[in-house]
């Protein structure tokens, strides 16, 4: 992969990132204060919605910057194309790498945000200055298992769909994608596989709110998800679906779009 390659990706994710971030920040509230183990009302209901923005918008940037970067170099080292049967798998351990990678920056970010979240009273600093005094660094990366593990199955649907659904368009109409065609793929996509990890998700976000000492956080997502399906059943797994399958599918739109047109500007 070129340097001029790379250094698109990363701006190009970047941005994207940042979009998509903060333009849908409301719904991931919504979706966060739904899953909280307090309920919706008591997290907060729907005052100060946007509570944690500033984690999001310091945080956004490099997590989809460095995702973009090591998701192209990947998958330019691995074989892929139309023609090539190895295509999907080589979207798939590319999306994978580029998550675990991302996470590193994704989950402080992630931690304060949530925990701002269900606490609208408390700002961010206060939020962030609490952690590092109670729990220290390790407090910051409370659920990076969790993440990872909710964001691989992810990306392992999203990634391939995607590339799937626009090499199929270019297929049917002759030429490649254009960037809002891309954009409606990532749509589709990004909603499917919001839905199907929905309970990974809601595992992850209840093991980055428990109080430190308790049982959920030990980051074990087995035993997040057995607690949750003990005590709520299926309706409790699936918490928060609906925002969750509707910020990530416009999600998908401007991020993957946002992010297809960037890099062809750059280009």
């Amino acid at each position: 992969m070129e340097p001029r390659e790379s250094w698109a990706a990363l701006a190009a994710g970047g941005v994207a990132g940042v979009c998509v971030d903060l333009i849908l920040f409301p719904l991931d509230t919504v979706k966060t204060r739904l899953q909280s183990p307090q309920g919706f009302r008591k997290a907060g209901g729907f005052r100060g919605i946007y509570a944690g923005v500033p984690s999001t918008a310091i945080g956004s940037f490099p997590n989809a910057a460095a995702f973009f970067i090591t998701y192209e170099n990947v998958k330019s080292v691995l074989p892929h194309g139309s023609s090539s049967y190895l295509s999907p798998a080589t979207h798939m351990v590319a999306a994978s790498l580029g998550e675990v990678v991302a996470c590193l920056i994704r989950v402080p970010s992630e931690v304060i945000k949530q925990r701002a979240q269900v606490s609208p009273s408390s700002s961010t600093l206060r939020i962030l200055s609490h952690t590092l005094y109670h729990e220290g660094i390790q407090g910051l990366y409370r659920g990076y298992k969790s993440t990872v593990l909710r964001e691989i199955p992810f990306s392992l649907v999203q990634f391939p769909l995607w590339e799937s659904l626009k090499d199929l368009w270019s297929w049917k109409q002759g030429h490649v994608v254009d960037s809002w065609q891309t954009a409606v793929c990532g749509a589709f996509a990004g909603g499917f596989a919001a839905a199907v990890t929905t309970p990974l998700d809601v595992a992850k976000t209840r093991i980055m709110l428990a109080k430190a000492g308790s049982s959920n956080a030990s980051g074990n997502v087995l035993a997040a998800l057995g607690g949750i399906w003990r005590t709520q059943g299926l309706s409790g797994l699936f918490a928060g679906v609906v925002p969750r399958m509707a910020a990530i599918s416009l999600g998908g739109f401007i991020f993957l779009g946002t992010y297809e047109k960037t890099r062809q500007l750059l280009l």
